[in-house]
């Protein structure tokens, strides 16, 4: 199952890797992508929104990885920011609580793309919302995002009550989604809740 990766996950080649004592002893994740495939892709230095933390700009190459992963139905590609994010949430002490998909959505896609994110890096999570509405985000206007109403329930408010929430998604584009977890979640007793995507579009 945990055959290492050989090859870059986004062009295939070779990758040269170089695992050492240091490497096994701090449990650190193998590379899975290219140095080439890697400088595509741009770390954002200044965060724009001041309750959440995203990693990368929303560039062409991960517009075509964002196209491979969630719309080509390709699971392995879950591992290409597998160690970005580990290094990001190892030491993380809140709660972490992934943005869920519509049952019937997951069914066509085969695979929910955040929790894979997280379990390719080795990031203990909880499922704590469900998802009311099958319509998605990514296909609505600005102004209709805007007016979409609550789009989560909280599964057990006993579970986040009094506690500190980061809730993840992929992709913060007008912040609606977050918006609306948060909004959730606290009024269901979340002491804290902050927001963590892997892009900022």
């Amino acid at each position: 199952m945990n055959k290492p990766i050989r090859n870059c996950l986004l062009c295939d080649r070779e990758l040269q890797q170089n695992i050492g004592w240091k490497e096994l002893l701090l449990n650190t994740l193998p590379q899975t992508i290219c140095p080439r495939c890697e400088q595509r892709f741009q770390r954002i230095e200044h965060q724009q929104e001041e309750s959440v933390v995203s990693l990368f700009t929303y560039n062409e190459a991960m517009k075509d990885y964002l196209h491979r992963y969630k719309f080509l139905h390709d699971i392995l590609l879950a591992k290409v920011f597998s160690k970005t994010l580990h290094e990001q949430l190892k030491d993380e002490t809140r709660l972490i609580i992934p943005i869920p998909m519509h049952p019937e959505n997951l069914k066509l896609r085969t695979f929910a793309h955040i929790d894979e994110l997280l379990k390719a890096a080795k990031i203990p999570f909880a499922h704590q919302l469900i998802k009311l509405s099958k319509e998605q985000q990514s296909l609505k206007t600005r102004e209709e995002r805007l007016k979409t109403p609550q789009l989560f329930k909280v599964i057990n408010p006993t579970a986040i009550k009094n506690k500190n929430l980061l809730v993840v998604d992929d992709i913060y584009t007008t912040g609606t989604t977050l918006n609306h977890a948060k909004k959730a979640l606290l009024e269901a007793g979340a002491k804290t809740v902050k927001g963590f995507t892997l892009i900022h579009g």
